[in-house]
């Protein structure tokens, strides 16, 4: 695999036949972000979205379930579609209006967070709410309504869309807002992309005075004291994230370093340049003296538990120079983007690629219970070899994944030695979390059983969500290979 889109055509394995199907799209293989999963469909691109109809009736005469595809930033199987028809909406790309005034922007599905931040900074606004990648697509991030690093102080980001066009599979078009087809709105915010496809989405933004934050670094010595700080931080900070080291153990379980980000307002340090502009937001182009395009190489070298150990070690104790815990300012691409900052970096984990389990625990139990996780992950031979840890507030989306508690995101690699004790530390971390009333979430899931999602959302969010689905999906003609998996 030489790339996460591979044209089928040329290889006898993917011929497309004498076209008996009806479509003539071409076959290719697709990977989850994370590379640990992969599919081979027929995949077309929408130049309109009068076309997505069309193509839905195409798809209904040739017998082929669809699944939608936009920025490719789903870590498992949510934008794959094996044996069936992958749309691919990630053209469709134009931001329809822009009001400078309120803040308020209408786009198409495949606008992503960087065409957004950059048609807005100029006139003093940003997201409200951002992954960890510049690359997600509007429309993923309202179907899997994502959260940020702010989650705990503005929810997620359906909390910030104020309406949407949505194109069912039997070719009609709702709009739907929170006082129009609200069940509706609810509904497919969240609906990982099973109802329909956001063809127009209007969302607001926040108004910002710079383009930088005040980045804060806070060393914590263990788990405990990494909540500690946090909650110490959450009554007035913008943003709240911690790294943790899932290497270690005994009393140095779960130490890591936490950071605390704010934005600065317009006149706070004098001479300042106010870098509203998208030429003054950048990312560096080397990492440790490395172009960042050749840089992952060299962290492979490290991917395994010594090298792992190592890196962590240092990380850990970095922040322990003096004046390493003093506040420095950044800008906000910097800060938000993390993700971003090594182009390619998910290759250091091999040709398995990673799986990401992120289990989302209620905070009366978030500290022993995310503690039992750690020491599993460790007794079993797999610790994570990345933890990110941050603080969550509820929402009144129909299939959320948030609660009033924690969530603690962790990367594992994925080789031929390790794949089934991975699945049996997956389904053990599953059941403690549930068990605990956690909850999981789909834009990184793909771990999950046809079992967990009836007790991570009860029954009557999932028969409600039925209901739905049948009134606009009658055929079942939208059906990822995440909603096969879970039987949705």
């Amino acid at each position: 695999m030489t790339s996460d889109h591979m044209d089928g055509r040329g290889d006898p394995r993917f011929e497309s036949g004498d076209g008996h199907d009806g479509m003539d799209a071409p076959l290719r293989v697709s990977e989850g972000w994370g590379r640990a999963v992969r599919s081979v469909s027929r995949y077309v691109v929408p130049r309109s979205a009068d076309e997505l109809a069309e193509i839905f009736a195409a798809a209904s005469r040739a017998g082929l379930k669809v699944a939608l595809h936009g920025g490719g930033n789903s870590y498992g199987d949510a934008a794959l579609n094996e044996g069936g028809l992958l749309v691919d909406t990630s053209v469709l790309r134009k931001i329809l209006a822009w009001d400078s005034s309120r803040g308020t922007a209408t786009v198409e599905p495949g606008v992503t967070i960087e065409d957004l931040w950059r048609r807005a900074i100029a006139n003093g606004y940003w997201p409200a709410v951002v992954p960890g990648t510049q690359f997600a697509t509007v429309a993923g991030c309202a179907a899997m309504n994502i959260h940020g690093k702010n989650n705990f102080r503005v929810g997620p980001f359906g909390d910030h869309v104020e309406s949407f066009e949505l194109v069912t599979p039997r070719g009609e078009r709702l709009f739907c807002s929170r006082t129009e087809r609200a069940k509706l709105f609810h509904a497919a915010i969240s609906g990982f992309g099973q109802l329909g496809v956001f063809t127009k989405i209007t969302l607001r933004l926040k108004r910002v005075e710079t383009g930088l934050v005040r980045v804060r670094p806070m060393r914590a010595d263990s788990l405990s004291e990494c909540f500690d700080r946090f909650e110490e931080n959450l009554d007035d900070a913008d943003y709240l994230v911690g790294w943790i080291d899932c290497l270690k153990s005994g009393r140095d379980l779960g130490r890591g370093v936490l950071h605390r980000a704010d934005h600065v307002r317009a006149g706070e340090i004098p001479g300042l340049p106010l870098a509203l502009d998208a030429n003054g937001q950048s990312l560096p182009t080397h990492i440790l003296g490395l172009p960042k395009s050749e840089a992952w190489r060299a962290l492979r070298l490290l991917m395994n538990h010594s090298g792992m150990r190592f890196l962590n070690a240092a990380k850990f104790h970095a922040a322990a120079f003096p004046q390493a815990d003093a506040p420095y300012l950044q800008s906000l691409i910097a800060f938000s983007f993390l993700l971003d900052y090594l182009p390619g970096w998910k290759r250091a984990y091999g040709p398995g690629g990673l799986v990401q389990v992120q289990p989302f625990v209620p905070h009366a139990v978030a500290r022993d219970v995310i503690r039992e996780i750690l020491e599993r992950c460790q007794a079993r031979g797999l610790p994570s070899y990345l933890g990110v840890l941050k603080r969550h507030r509820v929402d009144p989306f129909l299939l959320t994944h948030a609660l009033e508690g924690w969530s603690l995101a962790m990367d594992f690699r994925v080789t031929d030695g390790n794949r089934a004790a991975l699945r049996a530390l997956a389904d053990e971390i599953t059941d403690l979390t549930l068990a605990a009333g956690g909850k999981f979430y789909f834009a990184k899931d793909q771990m999950l059983r046809p079992s967990d999602p009836g007790r991570i959302f009860g029954a009557a969010p999932l028969a409600e969500f039925a209901r739905i689905k049948r009134e606009l999906d009658p055929e079942s003609l939208l059906q990822s290979q995440l909603a096969r998996r879970l039987h949705l």
